[in-house]
């Protein structure tokens, strides 16, 4: 079953998302650019996936909740879940592993928390963009345990990729997918010292606005139009 997906967008909760992107106005433009499934990953938090989960139900799409990690190293790691329990879970073993370095919404943003008719019920007070004492080495085992799975974002980018935090691809930490930024037809895994047979391609767009979230390009073959489906991908489930 092919499956047009966007597995890696930001919220307002995230400092550098854009205030419009409220869990309504994001699942909905996702609906409008011919999406079936999507992720919500804000920065280190889990926090708007509920709101957000109650819109994609509504709208009709496959929502499968999470966060886009921010390791000791400075990596960033994409981290999904079957079910919001959890997520929320993960959310909080994180919490605790944040510095407690307190926002400066002046500076980075703010970092709003919304319900489910976008009305604001909350503000993180941490900085949700600071790196973690979560490192790369362990990230995977981490998300396993709490039934989700993780992959590297975007990298091939030239910060926060866990390519340029670490100078190679950590092929000894146990991600079974990645995901790359660029969208040039000749860009090759082999460039970053990747074997592209060894590692499926996800294309998200990590829109922090709402006009850089996906069209129904990218796709993937699941069985089934589910969260679990697409964790059991991501963990390395080879589908007849």
């Amino acid at each position: 079953m092919k499956i047009y997906y966007d597995l890696h967008i930001h919220s307002c909760l995230s400092p550098c998302g854009d205030m419009d992107m409220t869990p309504n106005n994001l699942v909905n433009m996702a609906a409008l650019n011919g999406l079936q499934m999507i992720a919500l990953t804000d920065h280190n938090s889990c926090k708007n996936c509920p709101a957000a989960a109650q819109a994609a139900r509504e709208a009709g799409l496959i929502f499968v909740p999470g966060m886009e990690l921010c390791t000791s190293e400075e990596a960033h790691v994409v981290c999904l879940f079957p079910s919001l329990e959890q997520a929320m879970a993960f959310d909080a073993y994180v919490e605790q592993h944040i510095p407690p370095i307190a926002n400066r919404p002046e500076i980075f943003g703010q970092q709003q928390i919304l319900n489910a008719q976008d009305e604001p019920i909350g503000e993180v007070e941490q900085l949700l963009i600071s790196a973690t004492t979560i490192s790369v080495d362990k990230i995977v085992a981490l998300v396993r345990k709490y039934g989700g799975a993780a992959f590297p974002a975007h990298i091939d980018k030239a910060s926060y990729s866990v390519v340029a935090s670490l100078g190679v691809f950590p092929d000894w930490a146990g991600f079974s997918a990645v995901e790359i930024y660029s969208r040039k037809p000749d860009f090759k895994l082999e460039s970053l010292g990747i074997s592209p047979e060894k590692y499926p391609v996800l294309h998200n767009s990590d829109a922090h606005y709402l006009e850089n979230i996906a069209e129904a390009e990218a796709a993937l073959e699941l069985p089934l139009p589910t969260a679990e489906a697409l964790i059991a991908f991501l963990n390395g489930a080879k589908f007849l």
